[in-house]
């Protein structure tokens, strides 16, 4: 059984997910979330009958402080870390991965996100491509899926695709969709090949549902994964209006903002779900990442 842990970020519901999987010596963990929501974690363990202690593995879908911030502490409860080899050495040595992302968050950085302790080398699992780890009959196979990083895998496992950010952000209860796209690795040829692959593996009826990190589980991977290509493609087609008259990275995050809340208003989105929806994936990330796809890519 797979039951889904929400941290409560920033006090706010449903925006960022832990999957935890019983077996008979603990628990595994998809994602343990920033340092900032540990008593939120612990909370939501306690509430299952375990505590940090009972954690034997955590698999990460890529080491993004909302994903993986909390994963030095989880090693030093005793867990096992699985994580994408081009993460890896950023989990041993933090202080590039903490660097990049001050230049994004600023002062917010202990605010949004909390302590980020190093993950001891010793507790590292480097996963490969296509890898299978099996745990107590629990089967979780590690697919390569750029795009959104470099180092993010979505798990294959339990007739569930853990999919982390390559799925995209899609609250529990709707069909809106959005993509989190956040410098310095966003790219749109890659997440769209990412998006060719879970398509693949769907078709060969390896899961009937689909977790996004953002947030929970939806068993209707025929409409989620079809709707990730449309989005990139309406994502590509707003990028190759505005991007060619280079708008500052104010104008561009006002453009942008503009179009995702007439976007979540055609799906039906009111106001307090579209401010779910920015505190899962803030908008001006999202501007900053493409002003840079597009620097780096396109100009």
């Amino acid at each position: 059984m797979i039951h889904t842990l929400d941290l409560n970020f920033m006090g706010i519901v449903g925006t960022i997910a832990v999957y935890m999987l019983p077996h008979k010596d603990g628990v595994i963990l998809i994602e343990c979330g920033p340092g900032s929501t540990i008593p939120g974690l612990k909370s939501a363990l306690q509430a299952h009958g375990y505590n940090e202690k009972d954690v034997t593995d955590v698999f990460l879908t890529h080491i993004h402080l909302d994903h993986a911030g909390a994963a030095g502490w989880m090693a030093r409860q005793g867990a096992r870390i699985h994580v994408h080899p081009a993460g890896a050495p950023h989990l041993i040595q933090p202080e590039k991965l903490l660097a990049s992302a001050a230049r994004i968050y600023g002062s917010m950085m202990e605010t949004l996100w909390g302590e980020f302790l190093p993950v001891p080398a010793d507790r590292l699992v480097v996963l490969q491509d296509r890898e299978q780890v099996e745990i107590d009959g629990i089967c979780l196979q590690a697919i390569d899926t750029p795009g959104h990083a470099n180092h993010h895998f979505a798990y294959i496992g339990e007739d569930t695709c853990f999919c982390g950010d390559i799925g995209g952000v899609r609250l529990q209860g709707s069909r809106h969709l959005r993509l989190p796209m956040p410098p310095p690795e966003f790219n749109l040829e890659s997440w769209r090949a990412s998006v060719g692959k879970l398509k693949t593996e769907y078709k060969k009826e390896r899961f009937s549902r689909i977790a996004p990190t953002h947030f929970g589980i939806h068993t209707d991977p025929e409409w989620h994964i079809p709707a990730l290509k449309r989005i990139l493609d309406e994502i590509e087609t707003w990028i190759e209006k505005i991007m060619p008259s280079d708008p500052s990275l104010d104008v561009l995050n006002d453009y942008f903002l503009d179009w995702v809340r007439k976007k979540a208003q055609a799906d039906g989105m009111d106001s307090t779900s579209t401010n779910g929806y920015e505190a899962a994936n803030p908008s001006w990330m999202s501007a900053a990442g493409i002003q840079r796809y597009w620097r780096k890519n396109r100009a």
